[in-house]
């Protein structure tokens, strides 16, 4: 699964992307994210607030039950503001 992220997400992390291999139990967006916060501090604080991280698979936006699998391009940003 490769995974991309965008703004302060990445900076946090401190990295644009990233192939990981989530265990089975891994399905959806939610339960992804929750595996990706406990990798690193920088992954921990990305997803501190689960609310200000927005998501797309395979450049959908998706919601945290949004089902994942080990082919998908899982992308994490803010959410989008602007006029």
């Amino acid at each position: 699964m490769r995974v991309l992220y965008f703004a302060w997400v990445r900076q946090k992390v401190g990295i644009a992307e990233e192939e990981v291999a989530p265990p089975a139990d891994v399905r959806d967006v939610a339960s992804l994210v929750a595996w990706l916060a406990a990798r690193t501090p920088g992954h921990a604080a990305a997803f501190a607030d689960r609310k200000q991280v927005r998501a797309a698979v395979n450049q959908d936006f998706a919601t945290p039950d949004h089902p994942v699998a080990a082919n998908d391009e899982v992308a994490f940003f803010p959410p989008v503001t602007g006029g």
